[in-house]
């Protein structure tokens, strides 16, 4: 699908907490192309592509083909970021690039915490963070040559991570228009 693409499509992901919203607001400025970042779970609950809210966990069952059917579109004009906390619902044909931001444990927790998170969700987001269990998501849906895995503990992370995206961003533009000559 990216061949006929203009601008890349972007899905940064992770364990709540690790600054996905972040990092795609930072990259929407600093990037050399035009980007749309689009915070998954806020069109999931603005659009009301759900089936039914969990008390409990404090989250939402998606209606994953209703969310697809409306990303379908947008992913195949390029130009966009996923920000999300899981990846492997988004087709392969999609990713030009699956970020996927990892952060320590404890300052997981403490970052959590700020939120208001119950403690069982605060448990259960650190020990899949702990077990790896987006990165694994990641490699079981992407090819690993699109897959990067970066640290997100504070500002100079973030930084630094916005500047390699950036990076990647324009040489996937040199590239493509390369092979479009």
């Amino acid at each position: 699908m990216s061949a006929s693409r203009q601008n890349p499509v972007i899905v940064i992901t992770g364990t709540p907490g690790t600054g996905k919203t972040t990092h795609a607001e930072l990259l929407v400025q600093e990037s050399p192309v035009p980007l749309k970042h689009i915070n998954v779970g806020d069109l999931v609950k603005e659009k009301g592509f759900h089936e039914s809210y969990d008390d409990e966990w404090q989250s939402y069952t998606v209606d994953e083909d209703k969310l697809l059917d409306e990303l379908e579109p947008l992913a195949s004009q390029g130009g966009i970021i996923l920000d999300w906390h899981t990846c492997d619902i988004f087709p392969e044909r999609w990713a030009d690039l699956v970020v996927v931001l990892r952060c320590d444990h404890t300052k997981l927790w403490e970052r959590l915490e700020k939120r208001g998170y119950p403690l069982k969700k605060i448990q259960e987001n650190n020990e899949a963070e702990i077990m790896e269990v987006v990165i694994e998501e990641a490699r079981s849906s992407y090819a690993a040559e699109i897959i990067v895995e970066l640290q997100s503990e504070g500002t100079e992370d973030l930084e630094s991570n916005v500047a390699r995206i950036v990076q990647w961003i324009e040489a996937w533009k040199k590239d493509h228009a390369e092979s479009e000559s």
